[in-house]
């Protein structure tokens, strides 16, 4: 049996949440627009700025294991305060970083463990504690448009920015703006997490871990995860810089991402409401193929402004619909008590993804003058994972029950 720990309203969840996501993830998006510039003043080859940001990916799955284990034990209002400090601290480091060491320590590690605390994991732990399972894939939608939004209202903002006080200053301004996380992280206090004090719960952190790693579902659902980490962090990075090398002016990088995230604002909450009405591995193993066939397409047309503004907006879509049936799956399947660190583990296979989709695209553009290698990666990776997903059991996991002592007669 499990025990309630309902405290907050579902509005105050969602407003708080999507609020702290919309920066987050807003900011985080907008980082391909400075691949350029810095690597520029800088006089560092794109493979250095793509491992910053590749370790950065992996730093923010890594860190995400134990954000979620410390959010589920404690609560997540101390998560995300500490997430928002190390943020500011980060952006500012990529400002000052003169070294490629210490840009890697700035935008990779800290960011990365900053991301942990503020983002996804963290925030549908709360979801997942406070609101009912019948309203649970539909407010997780929520937040993960959300974090759509953020990149669609932020995006242009970051280039806007980078236009005007040079792509320094810009930096330093979002390290201040992103501290405004810190007050909307109070609307996410949990009572039941008061005075350190967890609910009582019926595993344990290894009996929970024990029991996902041997469960084929979690398995499937993690490989899955793996491409979708690839897929947009590959695009989200290295796109505007395709673009600029195709002769586009970097105005229309910017607004690409921005209808990147404007049209996922529509696809991540579809994805959330399609997730109370029809299977969730169908759903994620339409959006996988779907993105295959994106790409293709839009290799094969001829490069325009248009097909550009169009791929952004299908890929939009497509974007980040994954993540509310992804956790909402493990949710389902495993119950809430350890979801943002299962989530945490989940998402740590979405950024080894992402490690290796941002990390390999300026490696083998540095060797072969193109991207043509890394989308056709992209590619086949989401046929894959549309195959993966198929076999998942989304059904509770059966477990047995407890056993009660007999009572021992004198």
């Amino acid at each position: 049996m499990q025990v309630s720990t309902k405290s907050l309203s579902a509005a105050q969840i969602l407003i708080c949440g999507a609020a702290i996501v919309t920066l987050s993830m807003g900011i985080r998006h907008g980082f391909g627009l400075w691949l350029q510039p810095i690597t520029q003043a800088q006089d560092w080859s794109r493979e250095t700025y793509s491992l910053a940001i590749a370790i950065q990916n992996i730093s923010w799955g890594f860190f995400g294991i134990f954000a979620g284990m410390v959010a589920d034990r404690f609560g997540a209002f101390r998560v995300i305060m500490s997430g928002a400090v190390l943020y500011g601290l980060g952006l500012w480091g990529m400002a000052t970083a003169d070294t490629p060491f210490l840009f890697a320590l700035s935008a990779g590690i800290l960011i990365g463990a900053a991301q942990a605390g503020t983002t996804y994991a963290v925030i549908y732990g709360v979801i997942g504690r406070n609101i009912a399972a019948d309203k649970r894939s539909w407010a997780m939608g929520v937040a993960a448009a959300a974090g759509s939004f953020g990149q669609f209202l932020m995006v242009p903002v970051e280039g806007q920015l980078i236009y005007h006080f040079g792509w320094q200053n810009a930096l330093v301004i979002l390290s201040v703006a992103v501290l405004l996380i810190v007050p909307l992280a109070y609307g996410l206090r949990e009572s039941s997490f008061a005075n350190g004090q967890a609910p009582v719960r019926e595993q344990t952190i290894l009996q929970a871990l024990r029991e996902a790693a041997r469960y084929p579902s979690f398995q499937w659902l993690m490989a899955g995860y793996f491409v979708c980490g690839f897929q947009v962090v590959f695009i989200g990075v290295h796109m505007p810089s395709y673009l600029r090398d195709n002769d586009f002016p970097p105005h229309v990088a910017s607004y690409a991402l921005a209808l990147i995230g404007l049209f996922n604002v529509a696809g991540t909450y579809a994805a959330g409401v399609l997730g109370q009405r029809l299977a969730k591995r169908k759903i994620l193993a339409a959006i996988y193929l779907s993105r295959a066939v994106v790409i293709t397409v839009f290799l094969a047309a001829p490069l325009t402004p248009t097909s550009v503004y169009i791929f952004s907006a299908v890929m939009g879509v497509l974007w980040l619909s994954t993540v509310p049936p992804t956790n909402a799956i493990v949710a389902g399947i495993f119950g809430v008590q350890h979801l943002s660190m299962l989530g945490g583990f989940v998402f740590f296979s979405h950024q080894v993804g992402s490690f290796l989709g941002v990390w390999l695209g300026g490696v083998l553009y540095d060797a072969t003058g193109n991207y043509d290698v890394v989308w056709g990666i992209a590619i086949a990776l989401g046929i894959a994972a549309a195959l993966l997903n198929l076999p998942i059991n989304e059904s509770s996991i059966n477990r047995a029950p407890k056993r009660v002592p007999s009572p021992q007669l004198s």
